[in-house]
C-alpha cells in the first residue's frame, strides 16, 4: 500500500477520501484555489497546496497543476473524486507518465466508455443489450431524419459526447425533427466541442437504474447491486436509492450481469457504474431494461451503495489501486435493509426557479440522526464558482418506507442562513405520496413542480416562536416601555399578538401559542430567522425598503442571485416583447437568463460581458411600452 493521497477535488468528496485514508494511515494532500482557501477539505488534510485562481478552468481543470502539487509534496499516488479531471484520460495517463498511482480506471477504459454511440457499439458486440436507436457514423440532416422515422416518434436526440442533459432533445413528431436537430447539435458543439449525435426511441416512462460495479487487476469484477436515481431535476439527479423499489430477482439478474459482463468488456479496474434506462410502463421487467452509459469513476450516490452493503468503496479503490485483489467475492456481498440519499443544494427553489444561493454560512446546522457527508462547515462561504452541492444526506432503515420517512425527517431539520438550500423541497418529494407507493420516473419533478416548489408557509407553531424571539428582542436594553412589541394593559393579561413582516407582507403571529421548541436566531440586522420543515423564515418588524424583483417600478431588471455575465441578448435602443431573454447569468456551472417582465424599449444595458455580478445589481434599464 502507498502511503500517501492527493485528491485532485474539492468539497465533500475530497473529505470524504480524506476520511478513509487517514484510517488506513494514509497522508492525505489536498489542493486549493484562491477560493477554497479557507474550505473545509483544505483544514481536513495533513498538507495543502494551492494551485490557482477561483475559475476552475484556471485550477481543478489543470492536470499539469495537480502533478506539480504531487511532485511538490511527495505524493504517490492521485485519487480523482469526481467531475472536474475524474473522467479525462489524458489526465490519466499523465498521472501515470509521472511516476504516480492513478486511483481510477485505465485511460484506455475512460476512452472506450467516453463517446456514447462508440460505447453503445462495444456494448452491442459484448452482448449487452442497447436502448433501440442510430448509431451510425453518416450524420447528414437527411440521414438522421430519415433514421428517426424508421425509429419512430417520439424519438431522443444525443450529443454522442455528451452529458447532464446538454445536447439533448425529446421531438415528438416528424415535423419538428429539423429544428430540434440543428438546436441540439449548436449546443453540444459549444458544450463538448463535437456535434455528433446519435438516435434514441423515446422511453415515455423511463426509470435510471444504475449498477456499481469493481473490478481489480487480477481479472476479477463484481457487482454491488443496483440505484435507482429516477428521481431527477433537468436530467441532474435529486435523491437516489438501493436497491430500486420494485426489483424482482429476474430482473436484478438481468441487469447486474449485463453490468459486469459490460465491465469485463473494457477490462475495467476499480469504481464504475454501469447506467441502464428501464421501461417502466409495465413495472421493472428483465427485457424492458438497456444500457445508457458507464461512469468511470465513483459516483455521488455511492454512499447508498456502503449503506446497503457495509463495504466502504473508497478503501476498495485504495487497495485496487495498489495493486491487491478485491476484498471480497460476489457470493460474499451481501444486501441489507434500504438506503436513501438526498442532495442538498445551495439554492432556492421558489416558484420552480431553483435559483443558486451563494455567501457565508453564518448558521449551518446538519440533523444527527442520519449519515451527513458536507463539503461545507458553519463560518464557511458558498462561492459562485463551483457546484452548489453543500452536502449529501443518507438514511438507512430495514425498510424503504422507514428510509424514506428517515430522511424526510432530516431533510426538516436543516438550518442553514443565510444561503438558501433545497432542504424543503427534499422533504416534500420524499413525503409525495406516489413516490413513497414507489411510482416514480424521471419525469416525477415536473410532473409535480407545482406542489414541490409552492411557497412555504410558516406553521402556527413557527410564528410563535417568531413573536416570542420578537418580543424579547424588544424588551433587552433601555428602550422605553412604549417602544416595546407587547401591549401593556392595567386591567388584563398583555397582548401578545406581535405583527411582523414576512417577505415583505404583514403576518399577526401570537406569542401565546406553542413554539414547541423551534429553533431560531436574531440577525445582525435584528430580523428573526425560525427554522422549520426544511425552510429558513426570516421576519422583521419593519416592512422591507426595497425587495429588487425584477424590473419593478423603476425599471431595473436586477440580478436574482450573484454570477457572471456570459450572454448578453440586447443593447440601448433596442424595442423587447415580454419574456425574450436580455442577460444570461451563469452561478454554479448553470445559465439563467434574464428575460423581459413586459414589452418596452432598453434604455442601457449597465453590464458587460463577463462581468461578476453581485445579488440585486441593475443589469438592464427598461421603458415600459405605452398602454
Amino acid at each position: 500500500m502507498f502511503k500517501s493521497v492527493l485528491v485532485a477535488n474539492r468539497g465533500e468528496i475530497a473529505r470524504r477520501v480524506f476520511a478513509t485514508a487517514r484510517r488506513m494511515g494514509l497522508e492525505t494532500i489536498a489542493v486549493y484555489s484562491e477560493a477554497d482557501a479557507d474550505a473545509a477539505h483544505v483544514a481536513d488534510a495533513d498538507r495543502a497546496v494551492l494551485i490557482g485562481p477561483a475559475a476552475a478552468r484556471e485550477s481543478y481543470l489543470v492536470g499539469e497543476r495537480i502533478i506539480a502539487a504531487a511532485r511538490e509534496t511527495g505524493a504517490e499516488a492521485i485519487h480523482p473524486g469526481y467531475g472536474f479531471l475524474s473522467e479525462n484520460a489524458a489526465f490519466a495517463d499523465a498521472v501515470a507518465a509521472a511516476g504516480l498511482i492513478w486511483i481510477g480506471p485505465p485511460s484506455s477504459a475512460i476512452r472506450a466508455m467516453g463517446l456514447k454511440d462508440a460505447a453503445k457499439a462495444l456494448m452491442q458486440k459484448a452482448g449487452v443489450p442497447v436502448t433501440p436507436g442510430y448509431l451510425g457514423a453518416d450524420q447528414s440532416p437527411a440521414t438522421l431524419a430519415t433514421e428517426a422515422a424508421r425509429i419512430g416518434f417520439p424519438v431522443l436526440i444525443k450529443a454522442v459526447a455528451g452529458g447532464g442533459g446538454k445536447g439533448m432533445r425529446k421531438v415528438e413528431a416528424a415535423s419538428d425533427f429539423d429544428a430540434a436537430l440543428a438546436s441540439c447539435k449548436r449546443e453540444a458543439a459549444a458544450s463538448f466541442g463535437d456535434d455528433r449525435v446519435l438516435l434514441e426511441t423515446y422511453v415515455r416512462r423511463p426509470r435510471h437504474i444504475e449498477v456499481q460495479v469493481f473490478g481489480d487487476t487480477h481479472g476479477s469484477v463484481v457487482h454491488l447491486y443496483e440505484r435507482d436515481c429516477s428521481l431527477q431535476r433537468r436530467h441532474q439527479k435529486v435523491i437516489e436509492e438501493a436497491p430500486a423499489p420494485g426489483m424482482d430477482a429476474a430482473t436484478r439478474k438481468a441487469v447486474t450481469d449485463a453490468a459486469v459482463k459490460a465491465a469485463k468488456a473494457v477490462a475495467y479496474v476499480g469504481a464504475g457504474t454501469i447506467e441502464f434506462i428501464a421501461d417502466a410502463s409495465q413495472g421493472l421487467r428483465p427485457d424492458r431494461i438497456w444500457f445508457m452509459e458507464m461512469n468511470t469513476r465513483l459516483q455521488v450516490e455511492h454512499p447508498v451503495t456502503e449503506m446497503i452493503t457495509g463495504l466502504d468503496l473508497v478503501e476498495w479503490q485504495l487497495r485496487v489501486a495498489a495493486g491487491e485483489p478485491l476484498p471480497l467475492k460476489q457470493n460474499d456481498i451481501g444486501l441489507t435493509g434500504h438506503a436513501v440519499e438526498a442532495r442538498l443544494y445551495a439554492e432556492s427553489t421558489a416558484g420552480g426557479m431553483f435559483l443558486p444561493s451563494t455567501g457565508p454560512l453564518e448558521h449551518f446546522v446538519l440533523p444527527p440522526t442520519v449519515r451527513a457527508d458536507a463539503g461545507v462547515e458553519e463560518g464557511g462561504e458558498v462561492t459562485p464558482f463551483y457546484d452548489p452541492m453543500i452536502a449529501k444526506l443518507i438514511a438507512h432503515a430495514e425498510s424503504r418506507e422507514a428510509a424514506l420517512a428517515e430522511l424526510a425527517e432530516a431533510c426538516d431539520a436543516v438550518e442553514v442562513w443565510p444561503v438558501k438550500t433545497n432542504a424543503g423541497f427534499l422533504a416534500r418529494c420524499l413525503e409525495q405520496p406516489s413516490f413513497i407507493a414507489g411510482d416514480v420516473d424521471t419525469g416525477f419533478i415536473e410532473r409535480n413542480l407545482a406542489t414541490l416548489t409552492a411557497e412555504a408557509q410558516p406553521s402556527p407553531a413557527a410564528l410563535a416562536a417568531a413573536a416570542q424571539a420578537a418580543l424579547m428582542e424588544s424588551a433587552t436594553g433601555d428602550t422605553s416601555p412604549w417602544d416595546q412589541l407587547a401591549g401593556f394593559r392595567l386591567n388584563a393579561e398583555p397582548e401578545t399578538a406581535v405583527r411582523l413582516f414576512l417577505a415583505g407582507k404583514p403576518v399577526i403571529a401570537d406569542a401565546a401559542g406553542s413554539a414547541a421548541e423551534r429553533a431560531s436566531l436574531i440577525t445582525p440586522d435584528g430580523e428573526i430567522v425560525v427554522f422549520e420543515s426544511g425552510e429558513a423564515f426570516v421576519f422583521s418588524s419593519h416592512p422591507p425598503a426595497d425587495d429588487h424583483e425584477g424590473a419593478a417600478s423603476d425599471g431595473q431588471v436586477r440580478s436574482p442571485m450573484p454570477g457572471k455575465v456570459t450572454q448578453l441578448s440586447v443593447k440601448a435602443g433596442d424595442v423587447v416583447t415580454k419574456g425574450q431573454p436580455l442577460v444570461t447569468l451563469e452561478a454554479m456551472k448553470m445559465e439563467h437568463a434574464l428575460t423581459a417582465p413586459y414589452d418596452g424599449t432598453v434604455e442601457a444595458v449597465t453590464v458587460t460581458l463577463g462581468d461578476q455580478v453581485s445579488e440585486g445589481a441593475a443589469l438592464v434599464k427598461l421603458a415600459a411600452a405605452p398602454a
